[in-house]
């Protein structure tokens, strides 16, 4: 697993990636464009919002109501206005409902290079889709070695050290009708509380490198639906050569494995690789065990409760 990453966000970046959505325009403080939305204390949702003097350091929305509020001021009240929000790290400002900006505010983007961006949409849309956009552009990633894969419809990475056969157990499923996410290099993304998201980075897109084989492109070979764009991570299989002596011992665990990534716990099932095993098939039955877990159904627990009551009836 390589090292947790913090992201950078620039605005040129943020004004390239929403120029679609949003129809974002330039307006003034071009030479902003470097400016960063960095990973500080701030959580993704409170780094855009309504012109707020109080919390300087948002992405500043002004829409028909904050351009009215702005207008009541004198010049030079406005000034300070502008001023505070500068020295409490203001990124940007966005003039909303296709608002035309006042002239004091695009020369005084312009004179600090602070971006000014426009929009046709409504200001509360803009708020909304810049929530979204600036908290899944930010969220804490990493990358992991392993297959990444949809099974069942959950997000099952298979990890293991190589030479175990995960980009053979991947094909074999995929195979079945399931889809690949990644191979290899895998792209996890905390995009919200709880969730973490695995995708392909560009350059591994719907390839699968097997031994003996070499590089196969999926798509091209089983067609559109063998792959996926992304997918929530809910199961890892650890695949081992030999199990230990205490997973040997302990054939019916008491609790739950979990795998730490990015904070939080993922349910993970050991499988030992060995000649004779059937990997895809135990595969596809932890997903279903994970699946009837996730309803709230743990057979385990059932089967314990079972034989407790066959204890008390002394029927064992």
């Amino acid at each position: 697993m390589s090292k947790t990453e913090l992201p950078v966000l620039t605005l040129r970046t943020v004004a390239e990636d929403n120029s679609g959505k949003l129809s974002l325009c330039w307006l003034a403080g071009r030479a902003g464009e470097s400016r960063t939305i960095g990973n500080d204390y701030l959580a993704p949702s409170d780094r855009v919002g309504h012109l707020n003097l109080i919390h300087p350091s948002r992405i500043q929305i002004f829409g028909p109501r904050e351009v009215h509020y702005f207008a009541r001021f004198d010049a030079n009240k406005r000034r300070q206005h502008l001023d505070d929000l500068l020295a409490g790290g203001v990124p940007a400002l966005v003039m909303a409902d296709g608002l035309v900006p006042p002239a004091d505010i695009v020369a005084y983007c312009d004179e600090h290079a602070l971006p000014l961006f426009g929009s046709p949409l409504h200001a509360a849309e803009v708020i909304d889709i810049l929530r979204l956009y600036v908290g899944r552009a930010l969220a804490p990633q990493v990358t992991m070695h392993g297959v990444f894969i949809d099974v069942l419809g959950l997000g099952v990475l298979i990890a293991g050290e190589s030479g175990l056969g995960k980009s053979e157990l991947a094909l074999e499923l995929v195979s079945r009708g399931h889809g690949l996410v990644a191979d290899d290099a895998v792209e996890f993304a905390q995009v919200a509380p709880g969730i973490i998201d695995g995708h392909c980075p560009p350059l591994l897109q719907n390839m699968l490198e097997v031994r003996g084989l070499g590089l196969l492109d999926i798509r091209t070979i089983f067609g559109e639906s063998s792959v996926r764009r992304k997918m929530r991570l809910r199961l890892v299989v650890q695949l081992v050569r030999a199990l230990s002596e205490e997973a040997q011992r302990h054939r019916l665990p008491l609790q739950d494995t979990t795998q730490d990534i990015l904070g939080l716990p993922i349910r993970k099932v050991v499988l030992q690789v060995a000649a004779g095993r059937n990997l895809a098939v135990l595969v596809e039955a932890a997903v279903r065990n994970t699946i009837l877990q996730l309803r709230g159904i743990d057979t385990l627990a059932d089967f314990m409760e079972r034989q407790a009551q066959a204890i008390r009836n002394n029927e064992v």
